[in-house]
């Protein structure tokens, strides 16, 4: 099967081969992996908290008087204070309202410390030199985990037609105090789940014969992306040393065979267990030049005859030497390779020509283009 391109005739085979020469990544082979790295246990996971909050103490770099959010704010603040005012009377120049965010880490505990990053929401121009005013921070279900404060660090600064990184976002390490902990409900059933990461019917029964070759008959695989784990007696005092040690068995992943293209950047990965089709290959093409000559022809002398012009038109077909390989079918993509010369195909020409020989059912994998 061949894949006309220009002047190159392309089989999957030569195709494969120009990989090493550009863009081109081949997955390394399939080895064994720990538990920790292919799958999680399920509930064990972090929660996202966000809050609204203002950042005093900017050099003039604040929201402008024309930012309503931020002087209504500062007025219903003040006024929590006892401070009663009329908000069209504030500057708030040197004062910025920002959207605080934070990550709550598994199994944090009250009066733990996480970071948190603070961006603006209005036209302030830095928050360089800022503190963060006491800012709740929620999770989805609107109840306050922890709550931000103090000073953060932007990584730049901005002056007058200077500027450097972005200064109108900041963090501060551990600025925010955890006020509640997430309930851990960790192997209260008894059981745990462990959830693949990619899910597949091959590995998630891998990963449960591997707990089972060590635990006796206690894990079982659901479905592809989920392996039930009920703890053994021995251990339901000891659920971390359990966990632990599962964590570390070794099991071989599985996987489809695929190819992942990105047209953007000329970007081709592909795993080692695709396989091809019996094809040739042929690299050529032909050359066709037309020529055109003038001729003159004189007439004998004293024949009373007369000059003849002629135009003659010559077609010169060359035919460049070509290249042609047969490969019979390959177990993987590191046989083709093996087996076959580069040929100059560029990326584009790559992209094109694996798109065809999927279409055409020649090339055994998953094709996607990101």
């Amino acid at each position: 099967m061949l894949y006309n391109k220009g002047k190159i005739i392309f089989s999957i085979a030569a195709f494969l081969v120009t990989l090493i020469t550009h863009n081109i990544i081949f997955a390394a082979d399939i080895s064994s992996a720990r538990i920790k790295d292919i799958a999680k246990v399920e509930g064990v996971r972090s929660n996202q908290l966000v809050g609204y909050g203002l950042m005093v103490g900017l050099q003039g770099s604040g929201d402008s008087n024309k930012t309503l959010e931020t002087l209504t704010s500062v007025a219903n603040m003040l006024k929590n204070f006892g401070v009663a005012i009329n908000s069209a009377s504030l500057k708030t120049k040197n004062v910025a309202a920002v959207m605080v965010t934070a990550t709550l880490p598994p199994f944090a505990h009250a009066g733990d410390n996480i970071d948190f990053t603070a961006s603006s929401m209005g036209d302030a121009k830095s928050l360089a030199g800022g503190v963060l005013l006491q800012t709740p921070l929620k999770a989805g279900n609107g109840q306050v985990y922890a709550v931000a404060q103090g000073p953060i660090a932007t990584g730049g600064y901005s002056t007058a037609g200077r500027s450097k990184n972005i200064t109108t976002v900041g963090t501060a390490a551990g600025g925010a105090i955890v006020e509640k902990s997430v309930e851990d409900s960790l192997g209260q059933n008894g059981s745990i789940s462990l959830s693949i990461n990619n899910a597949d019917f091959s590995t998630s029964a891998r990963v449960a014969n591997a707990i089972n070759a060590r635990y006796g008959n206690v894990a079982s695989a659901v479905n592809p992306g989920r392996v039930q784990v009920m703890i053994p007696m021995n251990y339901r005092n000891n659920l971390v040393g359990f966990v632990a040690n599962i964590e570390n068995l070794s099991v071989m992943p599985d996987s489809i065979a695929k190819v992942v293209v990105n047209e953007r950047t000329g970007t081709i990965v592909m795993g080692g267990n695709i396989t091809v089709d019996k094809v040739a290959i042929a690299q050529g093409g032909l050359s066709v030049s037309i020529d055109k000559t003038t001729n003159v022809s004189q007439p004998a002398p004293f024949s009373m005859g007369s000059t003849i012009v002629t135009k003659n038109q010559s077609t010169n077909v060359t035919a460049e030497k070509a290249n042609t390989v047969v490969l019979n079918a390959t177990a993987n993509v590191n046989d083709v390779v093996g087996a076959l010369n580069a040929v100059g195909a560029t990326p584009r020409d790559i992209i094109a020509i694996l798109q065809a020989m999927k279409a055409a059912g020649a090339l055994h994998a998953e094709l996607e283009v990101i």
